[in-house]
């Protein structure tokens, strides 16, 4: 039978016996049980706690569990940080103070001990203590949209949750290719509804981040996060709200549902997102501080919410963002391309090259003379365009116009005769390959530097493979180029460490497995020629080295699992 409530003579409810939800928000509470009024006209009576000394609350049981996630991020962040003292709680003291707050409470007073939080006879590690998170039953996951936001137009995590997940993602952002401030973008969190961040990036943010935590118990939330991402890009795409957002988030969802080896869904949301970004005019050039060519933008965009100073920029990185998807994942799902980029000034490319987010808070961005940017690059003109941002979109134009031109040629190629286009195009490669760090140098470089050019150069030689690899049987000169671009992929390979791994964008999988397929192919080659003398064993050996980074990608992003099966079986054969 539920209690009833205690009122005063004066018909109020006691002191104490309102619930945390009205008590917090300084409203009248009647105190019905299970919910009260005010919560149920709020539509969250699930949320209709009391505290009663019985026990701990769900919100209680939530604090405790965030703020043990934020101890361990810390603790994996910084080797030398030192934990803090246990909070342990009387529970007599506890059950004997039921009036007050179950945030303020003399019930809430902590017993200090300074100690390791793990005992001393324990043989669990610190990582596997971690992972013995409270299990709240039957209510709703802690990450759900009512207990995890405080108010749904809000969408802002409390208890500092949302830093704690900005602060997981934020390494992993480019590997995302999301070009974003990440400082205010934290800064946001407590900002009013309409100047924060759409939902839809926020939570496919949050999805990323839990994501890229796996095996920990943050993994286990992805779907709550995924399910609201999906959600917020719906309702984003319905009302038309912070539409640059939805495309960021859009983006982030096409990627995950990719690394994850849920090609159909990934390819889907690929080619919608590339498609809303020409709608929104994403690809046309800037023409002036603050505006756009509004004769090529078919949907206006909302950008008051964002930063001043950073307003082009994160247009600018948007739309590269989709470039390097759809451009990229095109190829590596045999599937159409979405942004074009024809003479029709609808869909012409003439954004400008990206740079670092930093770099548009001065106002050094290029306006109004940027046209037909990928294609002036694709005829040879290097020029512009050198930040890491730049190289990477860079690098997604080349890749794509390989496969292209590959694709579209049908003939045999001429002995010491090329195609006017396949002469273009390896002349870019040839005067874009100096403009960016070398192979031997990638070491010295800086971790986010390092992981996107492992990517650029990759993919470079990958489209030297997937330009003339159709025709190399028939061509010795073709042939070296090919074999000489695969080495250099292998060489690569040699320069990432195992944390490279978790940095690394997911395409690069597809290019590994195009290195392994030539590979096997000049080990047929070799063990059926005739010079009986020449030795497979080196050609076996650089694939042996493929196939160990193509397991450790997919150890992270399961998307290589039947690649890998494949080539072991034909390995085995040959």
């Amino acid at each position: 039978m539920a209690n009833k409530p205690t009122f005063t003579d004066k018909g109020t409810l006691q002191r104490g016996k309102a619930c945390l939800r009205c008590r917090k928000r300084k409203m009248r509470c009647d105190g019905n049980r299970p919910a009260c009024q005010q919560c149920t006209h709020a539509k969250k009576p699930e949320g209709c706690e009391y505290d009663d000394g019985k026990g701990k609350t769900r919100t209680q049981i939530l604090r405790e569990t965030i703020q043990r996630l934020e101890q361990r991020v810390r603790e994996l962040e910084d080797p030398e940080y030192v934990s803090p003292a246990v909070m342990l709680h009387d529970p007599h003291l506890h059950q004997s103070e039921s009036s007050s707050s179950s945030y303020d409470s003399p019930s809430s007073t902590p017993i200090s001990v300074s100690h390791s939080p793990y005992p001393p006879d324990s043989s669990n590690s610190p990582s596997e203590t971690w992972t013995q998170l409270p299990v709240i039953s039957p209510s709703p996951s802690p990450f759900s949209t009512d207990i995890f936001f405080e108010e749904p137009q809000s969408y802002q995590a409390p208890f500092d949750l949302g830093p704690v997940l900005l602060d997981i993602f934020s390494p992993h952002r480019h590997q995302c290719g999301l070009g974003i401030h990440m400082g205010y973008l934290r800064e946001s969190l407590i900002l009013p509804p309409n100047e924060q961040r759409h939902p839809a990036l926020m939570n496919s943010i949050y999805l990323w981040a839990c994501f890229v935590s796996r095996p920990k118990p943050l993994s286990q939330h992805e779907e709550s996060f995924l399910s609201q991402a999906l959600d917020g890009v719906r309702d984003g795409l319905r009302q038309g709200d912070k539409l640059l957002d939805v495309i960021q988030a859009s983006c982030l969802l096409s990627l995950y549902f990719l690394a994850n080896g849920r090609l159909v869904e990934g390819s889907v949301h690929a080619s919608a997102v590339a498609a809303l970004a020409v709608q929104c005019g994403l690809q046309t050039a800037v023409t002036g501080k603050g505006s756009f060519n509004p004769s090529s933008s078919r949907e206006r965009l909302d950008l008051d919410y964002i930063r001043p100073g950073y307003k082009e920029g994160e247009r600018i990185l948007t739309f590269w963002q989709v470039y390097n998807l759809d451009r990229c994942w095109s190829v590596a799902l045999r599937k159409p391309r979405v942004a074009l980029d024809s003479e029709d000034p609808w869909t012409s490319i003439d954004c400008p090259w990206p740079q670092d987010i930093t770099e548009y808070e001065s106002g050094n961005i290029a306006i109004g003379n940027t046209f037909s940017t990928v294609k002036s690059f694709l005829q040879g003109d290097v020029s512009g365009g050198f930040s890491i941002h730049a190289q990477r979109a860079k690098a997604s134009a080349i890749f794509s116009r390989a496969d292209e031109l590959a694709a579209s040629w049908r003939y045999k190629l001429p002995v010491d005769s090329y195609p006017e286009e396949f002469q273009a195009l390896e002349l870019t490669i040839d005067r874009f390959l100096p403009t960016i760090i070398p192979i031997h140098q990638l070491n010295v470089t800086m971790p986010d530097e390092k992981h996107t050019l492992i990517v650029v150069h990759t993919l470079i030689q990958v489209s030297v493979l997937q330009l003339y690899q159709r025709f190399a049987q028939n061509d010795p000169v073709i042939y070296d180029k090919c074999s000489a671009a695969a080495r250099a992929c292998v060489a690569i390979t040699k320069y990432i460490t195992e944390q490279d791994y978790d940095y690394l964008e997911p395409i690069i999988g597809s290019c590994w497995t195009t290195v392994a397929e030539w590979l096997m192919l000049e080990i047929a080659n070799i063990e059926s020629a005739w010079a009986l003398s020449i030795s497979s064993t080196d050609v076996r050996n650089d694939i042996a080295t493929v196939l160990y980074a193509m397991t450790s990608l997919n150890a992270r992003f399961p998307v290589l699992g039947i690649s890998i099966a494949k080539i072991q079986k034909r390995l085995a054969e040959l």
